[in-house]
């Protein structure tokens, strides 16, 4: 199977030299990978450009925001890498983040996934986070794979509507993920693969207490449940940062609730998600029903 990559970078120059030294590391490498060199006031282009020199496989690209920091321009960002493939022939298709690494049969590891079953849409490794000067995880959910490292079967990334949706809270990953099972698509996470990211989500443009309070206002434009969340809320009171943290994405969770910020994706796909909380509530707590 021919896979091929898509890479929105904005300001990560320091960053993104560790992500694509272990993408030429690769055992398999992609038939085609985009860097999309998103408005960065940095040398992330210049990187991405010298690296497109020397590697035929890798085109660099830039593209321009409209307005501030929006979590909609990764969106817009990757779907530009999009337009660069239109012609090319690829069975999977992957987001990479360019602040991460990996060992070099990652993605030998992950198409093997994807050959062995048929039912396989989304795959990627286990997020190990650095916090602190440490490598940790909280990427336990096993039907869940992080937006940073997401790889889609082609039929299933057409099926979820061909592109990411340029979401004003972010989530597109997420949104994918879940229109993806309520298409009856398979999400396996593969946890024999580990991914490091060399910096916590979301805390690029902000401190990571915003990002916390964003995070709230993300879960409930996806359309999350009040319990759910809550509960997820109450189990993630040791991320970091500790307790106040996940204080915050409670409450941005709550106030999007209490303004009625609109949800945004379709009815349908929001009734199979609730229906897949409630689902998963009842067998925490009444675990024989598994299965």
């Amino acid at each position: 199977m021919r896979y091929v990559l898509i890479t929105p970078a904005h300001n990560e120059e320091v960053l993104m030299e560790k992500t694509i030294e272990s993408v030429l590391a690769q055992s398999r490498k992609p038939l085609v990978w985009v860097i999309v060199n998103d408005a960065s006031t940095d040398r992330t282009g210049v990187v991405a450009d010298h690296y497109a020199r020397k590697n035929a496989f890798i085109i660099s690209t830039s593209t321009q925001r409209n307005g501030n920091h929006s979590f909609s321009n990764k969106a817009r960002a990757f779907n530009t890498g999009l337009e660069l493939l239109r012609g090319t022939e690829y069975d999977v298709i992957g987001n990479l983040d360019a602040d991460v690494s990996f060992e070099a049969n990652y993605f030998e590891n992950l198409i093997r996934a994807f050959e062995q079953d048929v039912r396989l849409g989304i795959s990627g490794g286990i997020i190990y986070t650095k916090i602190k000067g440490r490598f940790i995880t909280g990427d336990e959910t096993l039907d869940s794979v992080a937006g940073a490292v997401q790889l889609f079967r082609k039929e299933c990334f057409e099926d979820v509507g061909g592109a990411y949706l340029p979401l004003p809270y972010g989530g597109i990953d997420a949104a994918a993920e879940i229109i993806a099972k309520a298409k009856g698509w398979k999400v396996r996470k593969s946890t024999a693969d580990k991914v490091f990211e060399h910096r916590q989500t979301g805390t690029a443009a902000m401190k990571p207490l915003a990002a916390a309070y964003r995070l709230g206002h993300r879960f409930h434009s996806l359309g999350y449940g009040m319990l759910f969340y809550t509960l997820r809320c109450l189990y993630r009171l040791k991320d970091d940062p500790i307790l106040v943290g996940s204080c915050a994405a409670f409450f941005g969770f709550v106030e999007s609730l209490a303004k009625q910020r609109p949800i945004l994706l379709p009815d349908q796909v929001v009734a199979h998600l609730r229906a897949e909380q409630r689902r998963k509530l009842l067998q925490s707590l009444l675990p024989w029903r598994r299965g």
